[in-house]
């Protein structure tokens, strides 16, 4: 069903805040129709003892408050991530704060973690598993967790929410790469990063244990980080055995955009311009831990070549989010599809037997 190329100039005729809180709305009150979305079995595969339909997901941000889960993942995705939620709810920067460049098919964003808080979320996640129990459907969700703009002990933070949201979704995502909560990419340097992660381990670890279940662990990174940096995290991430890492956040780069109007805009950049950057930050991830965890691949994807693209870069999985706000939820089977076409056409049996062939080790 071809309807976003009739709703989008009502929707850009609105801020794109004002829309993304309509598109919420409309998603919550069941005004979104689903996509029907058939993937081939070569796209079926299972990655932290959970099993993905295909490799296509959605992004943290478009639902902070895990407020409109099961009607997300009725667009086909096989895996939505929630958040980024912090221990207290906070309202984020001033507006406006949310930008797009339309020319480019980028946004530039520079919310700061506005969300309800952990308990709205946990209550969300709780009747959204509920939701898709009666209505007997599939789907996984993360949550993507963060520490709040004033608190002054970010490890407490992850620990907090950890020791909330454990065994409430399918796996946790550690946000400490937005660039738009002063500091926290900072957390990415290996010592405090080291410090960190020992941190949420040691919380991570009491949780396993009392629920007996294991949740996985990601660790989102940005694509600005050098070379030396990279190194370092992807030996803290093999050396403390994180289940993955997700290839990356926003940039703060104004590559390809610079321009632009808009483009002097504080934020992280998303959307096209961010694909290669994001792209070469995965295939030096995948190298540098040698195959060894899987990566979620995140930025600029618009197209099934793209998140091929992608894959053969060294991710198990992919997330989009800022091209469905140009292309509308249409584009989730599209992608799916366009995939399974991809493989057909190389002569490639499984999506699983090209993720990292471009990379090289």
């Amino acid at each position: 069903m071809h309807y976003y190329k009739y709703l989008r100039p009502l929707l850009f005729c609105l801020s794109p805040e004002t829309a993304h809180h309509v598109a919420l709305w409309a998603l919550q009150h069941g005004l979104v129709p689903s996509q029907n979305v058939h993937p081939s079995n070569s796209l079926r595969q299972q990655c932290w003892g959970l099993n993905f339909l295909h490799p296509v997901g959605l992004g943290a941000g478009f639902d902070k408050n895990a407020a409109a889960l099961p009607a997300l993942l009725a667009q086909g995705f096989s895996f939505v991530e929630a958040g980024t939620v912090t221990p207290l709810p906070q309202l984020g920067n001033p507006k406006p704060r949310l930008f797009r460049l339309s020319e480019a098919n980028a946004i530039i964003n520079r919310m700061g973690f506005n969300n309800a808080g952990t308990d709205t979320f946990t209550k969300n996640l709780q009747q959204a598993y509920q939701t898709l129990k009666k209505q007997g459907r599939q789907g996984i969700i993360g949550a993507n967790i963060g520490k709040n703009k004033t608190s002054e002990d970010a490890t407490r933070d992850y620990q907090t929410l950890i020791h909330k949201l454990y065994g409430q979704s399918d796996y946790l995502t550690i946000n400490i790469s937005s660039p738009n909560t002063p500091g926290l990419r900072d957390l990415q340097k290996a010592e405090q990063l080291e410090t960190l992660l020992d941190g949420i381990l040691e919380a991570h670890t009491a949780c396993r244990r009392s629920n007996g279940i294991h949740v996985p662990l990601l660790v989102k990174i940005a694509p600005d980080l050098t070379m030396p940096e990279k190194e370092q995290i992807a030996a803290l991430a093999l050396e403390k055995k994180l289940d993955g890492l997700i290839v990356s956040n926003t940039t703060i780069s104004r590559d390809g955009v610079s321009h632009l109007p808009q483009a002097n805009e504080t934020g992280g950049l998303s959307g096209a311009p961010l694909f290669s950057r994001a792209t070469e930050a995965l295939a030096d991830m995948y190298r540098l831990t040698k195959g060894k965890i899987p990566l979620v691949g995140v930025g600029g994807i618009a197209s099934g070549r793209d998140a091929y693209t992608k894959i053969r870069a060294g991710a198990t999985l992919v997330q989009v989010y800022s091209a469905l706000i140009f292309q509308g939820f249409e584009l989730v089977p599209a992608i799916v599809r366009e995939l399974a076409n991809l493989l057909e056409k190389d002569g490639i049996k499984h999506i699983q037997d090209v993720v990292g062939i471009d990379a090289g080790r």
